[in-house]
């Protein structure tokens, strides 16, 4: 199982490093501005080349360079939003288990009817509601809708903590269930939330990525990998290059911390068969 472990995490280092490498030390990497226009061949993409290593697209802008700093902000959007909803899952499943039979079960009821939505469905909901869709509001919709299989897990698993010994001697001192929470809920839900974490980075960036394609995510002037798609799908047949690199960089990322997540559910659940 350990060697198991390894070669996937072995396998998501070598896909994710090159790819936050790049993102991190974009400036670095490319001279072209991911907004700037090139007058000279608007209306027509450029195949890759010497001077552009990637092409450029319909408005002739650098691919490469779009796909570096979109990288920035298709990454920088699901790192908030899976922080949102890892704080919110942890929280709000922990203390369902903690406060008693009546709280947890209308909490699990809750948490079972925004379940039974589609999330793609209540994501564009909420954003033709709100009518602005910034970065901060991407980040904010795809972490308030993602946390609730968190939650499901740390109730699990708080559930059968609070029946512990030291968990019973904290009660009879007096401990609070903030104090429980802190002390000894906390540090041993901590494998759960840390795979769940990992994992979670993928469907954020497929989230954001959906978002974007159908317009309701980022936004221009900013680029992300989604919103790329979006403007490339319909040169797809004649530039089909305007999607595929976009795509790749979607596809093997959310592969990447994939294979992340499971080498860590492996290593820390080692009798698994």
């Amino acid at each position: 199982m350990k060697s198991l472990s390894r070669f996937y995490f072995i396998l998501g280092f070598v896909i994710l490093v090159p790819i936050i490498g790049g993102v991190v030390f974009a400036p670095l990497l490319t001279s072209y501005s991911p907004q700037a226009f090139d007058f000279s061949t608007l209306g027509t993409p450029q195949p890759p080349s010497f001077l552009h290593f990637l092409g450029t697209d319909i408005y002739g802008r650098d691919i490469f360079s779009r796909l570096l700093y979109g990288g920035r902000v298709s990454l920088g959007v699901a790192l908030v939003a899976v922080s949102i909803s890892v704080f919110l899952g942890t929280f709000l499943g922990s203390m369902s288990a903690l406060l008693g039979k009546a709280f947890d079960f209308l909490f699990m009821r809750f948490v079972d009817a925004m379940l039974s939505f589609p999330l793609i469905f209540l994501l564009l909901a909420v954003q033709s509601v709100l009518k602005r869709p910034e970065i901060i509001y991407t980040m904010a919709i795809i972490g308030f809708t993602s946390w609730m299989g968190i939650a499901r897990l740390v109730r699990t698993q708080t559930l059968s903590i609070k029946t512990s010994n030291y968990v019973l001697a904290s009660k009879m001192f007096g401990a609070s269930n903030f104090w429980i929470l802190r002390k000894h809920i906390l540090p041993n839900v901590l494998n759960i939330v840390l795979v769940a974490s990992v994992l979670g980075m993928s469907s954020a960036i497929m989230t954001e990525s959906a978002l974007s394609f159908l317009g309701l995510g980022v936004q221009p002037p900013y680029a992300s990998w989604g919103n790329m798609l979006g403007e490339a799908q319909d040169y797809f047949l004649e530039y089909p290059y305007l999607l595929i690199f976009p795509g790749l960089c979607i596809t093997l990322t959310i592969l990447g911390f994939n294979f992340l997540g499971e080498a860590l559910r492996l290593y820390m659940n080692p009798k698994e068969k």
